[in-house]
C-alpha cells in the first residue's frame, strides 16, 4: 500500500481552505456565468471510503462550502438551485450540485422522484453525521448505492 505523505497538513488545510478562491473559470461573484449543472467534489482520493474518521473532515468542508454557495445564491437572487448528494460508502462521489435554471436548460433540471424520508443508508456513522445536520431537507434513495439527497428549503 502506498504511503501518502503530508496527510496531517492535508487534513489541517481541509478545515481552513476556501476552494472558491482556487477555482479558475468560476466567477464566484457572477452566478449567471456559472455553467449549467455545475458540481463540486471535495474528496478526490477516496480516503474516506473505508474510514469515516477520514471522511468526516471532507463532509465538514462540503457543507461549509454549501453554506457559502447558498448565501451567494440568495444574495444574488439568481434562481439557481443547490443540493448535495452523499453516497453511502463512496466518499469521492460526494458532491455539491448547482442547477442553473434558464430557458436553455429548463427541461434538464433535476427532478426529485422516488425518494423517501426514510433512510436507505447502511453506513451508521454517516447516518448519524447527517442526522446532526440542521436546516437541511434530507431525502434518501437507492441507485447503485444508497445515497442521501440534501437541500435547503429556502
Amino acid at each position: 500500500m502506498k504511503r501518502h505523505r503530508g496527510l496531517k497538513r492535508y487534513y489541517k488545510n481541509l478545515s481552513i481552505q476556501n476552494d472558491f478562491e482556487k477555482i479558475t473559470g468560476l466567477k464566484y461573484d457572477d452566478t449567471s456565468a456559472w455553467p449549467a449543472h455545475l458540481h463540486l467534489h471535495f474528496e478526490c482520493y477516496g480516503y474516506g471510503n473505508n474510514s469515516f474518521k477520514r471522511r468526516e473532515p471532507h463532509l465538514d468542508k462540503l457543507f461549509r462550502h454549501f453554506k457559502l454557495l447558498a448565501e451567494k445564491i440568495n444574495e444574488m437572487q439568481s434562481g439557481n438551485k443547490i443540493y448535495a448528494i452523499i453516497l453511502d460508502y463512496s466518499s469521492s462521489s460526494d458532491a455539491i450540485f448547482i442547477d442553473r435554471k434558464n430557458s436553455v436548460n429548463e427541461n434538464l433540471t433535476f427532478k426529485v422522484e422516488d425518494l423517501s424520508e426514510t433512510s436507505t443508508l447502511t453506513n451508521k456513522a454517516l447516518y448519524t453525521y447527517l442526522e446532526k445536520l440542521t436546516g437541511y431537507k434530507k431525502l434518501y434513495g437507492q441507485a447503485n448505492e444508497a445515497f442521501c439527497f440534501l437541500y435547503k428549503k429556502d
